[in-house]
C-alpha cells in the first residue's frame, strides 16, 4: 500500500466534494484499518461508515460520527447493539419495521437514543424502500418512539457503473427519485438533516443530485481494476496492489504467481473485461484464472518474459474483499515502511 497515494486520494475527494457543498462519509469496509480512518479524517471526512458492529467498534475509539450501513438483525446483535449504545452515539441505516424493532429495543436498554436514516431504493433493486409514502411511513415510524431519532435518508447508486461520460441519463433518474422522496418528507414535516448517498464510481459526478448533503465512496481511498477500467482514477493514484512472486513459466503463454483467490479474491471483472486482476507493471497481462494458492497470468498479449522468482504487483478487481483477505497491510510512504493492522476485520468483539 502507498501511503503517500492513499493520502493524496482522501484529499482530492474532500476538496472536490467541499467545492460542492457535500461531505464525506468513507465506507471503512475497504481497509478495514484506524490507520486509513485517521487518515480520511485527517484530510477532512465529516464522520465514517461501517457495515458490521466490529468495524463500529474498532472505530468507535477515533470519536468520529459513525453510520451503520447495514441494519444489526438478531437478538444476539440487538445485545451488542445495546452494549455499543451505552457508551457510543451510533446512526443506523435500515428500511424496516423489523430492523427499526431491533435498534429501538437496543437503545432502550441502554437508556439511549439511536439516530436512524431510513434507506431508499433508488434503482439498484438490492435493498431500500421503493417510494415516497413507504420511506414517509418508516420515518413516521422512527419519529413515534424517544429511543429513536429521525435523521434522514439513506440510498446507494451502484447499479451505476459506467464512465463519467455514461452517467447522465441514470444520474438523472437517481436525481428524480431522490427529489421525490424528499419531497414527500419535507410535506410531512419531517424534513431530513442528512440525505447521504453516493458511490467511487460516480463520486465525481455526485454533486449532480440535489439535496445531497453527504457521500460515502470508500474504494476512492485506495482504488482497483474496476475504478481505473471506469476512468475514476489514473493508474498513479491506485494506492493498494498485491504484490507476489512468478512461481512457475513451464507452461508457455503463461506464468504462475503466488497470490490465488485467497490474496485477490474470485470476483468477476465488473468493468467489462475478463479476469481476476491486472499486473500494474505489464497493464496487458491480467490474471486469467485462480485457484486457492495459484494466479495464472495471460501472457497471449505481451511481449514480457518472466522469470521464476521475478516480482510483480497485481491490481485486483475489487480492492475492498481483498483487502479483507489479509493479517495486515505494509504499507510505505516517504517515511519508509511500515505494518498496518487491520482491527476491524473479522465479527467478534
Amino acid at each position: 500500500m502507498d501511503l503517500d497515494r492513499a493520502r493524496a486520494n482522501a484529499q482530492k475527494t474532500v476538496t472536490f466534494l467541499e467545492s460542492h457543498g457535500l461531505s464525506w462519509r468513507p465506507h471503512v469496509k475497504t481497509h478495514k484499518s484506524r490507520t486509513i480512518a485517521r487518515l480520511q479524517l485527517d484530510a477532512g471526512a465529516r464522520g465514517l461508515t461501517v457495515a458490521t458492529l466490529k468495524e463500529a467498534e474498532a472505530m468507535a475509539p477515533l470519536r468520529a460520527d459513525l453510520l451503520l450501513a447495514h441494519p444489526p438483525v438478531g437478538a444476539a446483535r440487538q445485545t451488542r447493539l445495546s452494549r455499543f449504545l451505552e457508551s457510543h452515539p451510533l446512526t443506523v441505516g435500515l428500511d424496516s419495521s423489523e430492523s427499526l424493532a431491533i435498534v429501538r429495543q437496543a437503545a432502550r436498554d441502554a437508556d439511549r437514543t439511536a439516530s436512524i436514516l431510513v434507506e431508499a431504493d433508488v434503482g439498484m433493486g438490492r435493498v431500500g424502500l421503493p417510494g415516497p409514502a413507504d420511506v414517509v411511513s418508516l420515518a413516521r415510524e422512527v419519529s413515534d418512539d424517544p429511543h429513536t431519532h429521525f435523521r434522514g435518508i439513506l440510498f446507494y447508486p451502484g447499479h451505476i457503473r459506467t464512465r463519467a461520460e455514461e452517467q447522465e441519463e441514470a444520474l438523472q433518474a437517481v436525481a428524480n427519485r431522490v427529489e421525490e422522496m424528499l419531497g414527500a418528507l419535507h410535506e410531512a414535516r419531517l424534513p431530513p438533516e442528512v440525505v447521504s448517498g453516493g458511490s467511487t464510481p460516480t463520486l465525481w459526478q455526485s454533486h449532480r443530485i440535489p439535496g445531497l448533503t453527504e457521500i460515502r465512496a470508500g474504494t476512492c481511498i485506495f482504488h482497483d481494476r474496476d475504478t481505473l477500467e471506469l476512468g475514476v482514477c489514473t493508474q498513479d493514484e491506485v494506492a493498494y496492489r498485491i504484490l507476489t512472486s512468478v512461481v512457475s513459466t513451464s507452461i508457455p503463454g503463461q506464468a504462475v504467481v503466488d497470490a490465488g483467490s485467497k490474496a485477490l479474491a474470485k470476483e468477476a471483472f465488473r468493468g467489462g473485461g475478463e479476469g481476476f486482476g491486472q499486473v500494474l507493471e505489464h497493464p496487458e497481462v491480467v490474471v486469467r484464472a485462480l485457484s486457492e494458492e495459484h494466479g495464472v497470468l495471460d501472457l497471449s498479449s505481451s511481449n514480457w518474459q518472466p522469470c521464476v522468482g521475478d516480482q510483480v504487483s497485481i491490481i485486483p478487481n475489487h480492492v475492498c474483499v481483498s483487502v479483507n483477505l489479509q493479517d495486515r497491510l505494509l504499507a510505505a510512504d516517504a517515511q519508509g515502511f511500515r505494518v498496518v493492522p487491520l482491527e476491524a476485520r473479522g465479527r467478534l468483539p
